[in-house]
């Protein structure tokens, strides 16, 4: 056994070899081709496997000195014309050489460093005019971003830290979601669902714009005021949270349409018996079934602005039309165990009658719509007295669940909370206007009709 085991070792460390052996070469070959990336991705694989091989090495060290030969020479070129460009290749270079470090030191060319150091020096001190030009056009989020890219180029470069800190200072824009004028019972549930659709939105993603949590916004509105927010009060109530911009808008009336759908059959199921001889035979035996599906179709108009609390303007606004619709399936048939044995036709009816199999499908689907015959037994199984509806089962509907086993159809409201559960449109617009400064926006467009 101790020698099988040795046998197999050397047989693996050869075979590591070989493998190491045939990496470091084609290399080699690729370098001589002159495709020195391929070439540097072969050698830190062969590297990879075997980190002390001293040919590996030296093919990677020869890859990564014909990258920066290549590298430095179109930087060069660059800088000619346009110094920031080529400062940013700069940084590219400077992250190839700093991963590349794990397996070898990339070698750089004869006065390389200073020309590096003096691209990086003209970048920062470029951006670092740039922001300071910024600030003083009122423009604080171009300026931050400026000032941040000096530090980018060169750590600590003047002050540009500092000056980087009060133009972020400057440049956060909070925003106010206000509960929107229309029904009581939506306009709360709305803007609280609004509110978290935007942050999660924003957040990774936007760099100075932030949302106000609802605790600011209640302790600037009286609760009376639910569902009568006009603009005015609205802009009146983000600018006493301490927002520069508000959220605000108007909510419809909730348009419902209910309609029933009954299947009413035999569906077929298996069994399995055994004869006097032993033998197990199959047959299919009809089972009556009804099923009972409600549907609901809700859609609610909805409309909405950002606004700018300082002067008013309307900064983007979106009319929109949101809809949902439910299908609730129910069944009083208590299944068998084995639901695998149910169909909706026999295999005999489904080669001797299509016809009857082409009805029996599509009233199934008119009235079950996506889900199986499975599915809607396995869904009564499971299934605990008579299914009625809890709001617990709304993020189901705003998910837009194919069907739920229920007994009832939620309300309208509760199906016009979930189509209005988020809102893309506004998503994109706080996106837009987080890296634009407020001189650049202009005095906005016409707002929402406010009576």
């Amino acid at each position: 056994m101790r020698r099988t085991i040795t046998l197999l070792l050397t047989a693996l460390v050869l075979t590591g070899c070989a493998s190491t052996q045939k990496l470091t070469q084609k290399s080699e070959q690729n370098l001589a081709g002159g495709d020195h990336w391929r070439a540097w991705q072969l050698a830190t694989r062969a590297l990879d496997r075997a980190p002390a091989n001293p040919r590996a090495r030296e093919a990677a060290t020869a890859a990564a000195a014909s990258i920066g030969q290549d590298w430095e020479r179109r930087v060069r070129a660059l800088a000619a014309t346009d110094s920031l460009s080529a400062a940013a290749q700069v940084l590219e270079y400077v992250e190839f050489r700093s991963n590349a470090a794990r397996y070898v030191t990339a070698p750089v060319g004869l006065g390389w460093p200073d020309d590096e150091h003096a691209l990086r020096q003209a970048a920062a001190r470029i951006h670092y005019q740039r922001g300071v030009e910024a600030s003083a056009s009122r423009r604080p989020k171009r300026a931050h971003g400026h000032f941040a890219e000096c530090e980018r180029y060169v750590a600590s470069y003047r002050d540009a830290a500092t000056l980087a800190d009060r133009a972020m200072e400057k440049a956060l824009t909070r925003v106010a979601v206000v509960p929107f004028r229309g029904p009581r019972e939506l306009c709360g549930d709305v803007t609280a669902q609004w509110r978290t659709d935007a942050e999660q939105a924003l957040s990774g993603h936007a760099r100075y714009t932030r949302v106000l949590p609802g605790a600011a916004i209640d302790a600037a509105m009286p609760v009376a005021q639910l569902g009568r927010v006009t603009r005015d009060e609205a802009i009146r109530i983000g600018r006493k949270a301490g927002a520069q911009r508000v959220i605000w808008g108007t909510l419809g009336d909730v348009t419902s349409r209910t309609r029933l759908e009954l299947f009413h059959d035999v569906v077929c199921r298996q069994v399995r018996e055994k004869g006097a001889d032993g033998e197990v035979a199959t047959r299919w035996v009809d089972v009556p079934i009804e099923v009972v599906a409600r549907l609901r179709d809700v859609s609610v108009p909805v409309g909405y602005e950002v606004i700018r609390t300082r002067d008013g303007a309307t900064l983007a606004t979106q009319q929109v039309e949101r809809s949902t619709s439910a299908r609730v399936v129910w069944t009083s048939y208590q299944p068998a165990a084995d639901l695998d044995a149910y169909a909706l036709v026999s295999e005999t009816v489904r080669h001797t009658d299509p016809d009857r199999v082409k009805r029996v499908e599509t009233r199934w689907k008119a009235v079950c719509g996506a889900a199986t015959l499975r599915d809607v037994l396995g869904s009564r199984a499971e299934s605990k007295g008579r299914g009625r509806y809890d709001r617990s089962a709304l993020a189901r509907f705003a998910a837009g669940a194919a069907f739920v086993f229920l007994d009832e159809l939620p309300p309208a409201d509760d199906l016009a909370l979930a189509a209005l559960s988020h809102c893309t449109p506004l998503d994109q617009d706080l996106l837009r206007l987080d890296a634009i400064d407020d001189v650049d926006l202009g005095t906005g467009s016409a707002g929402l009709d406010d009576h």
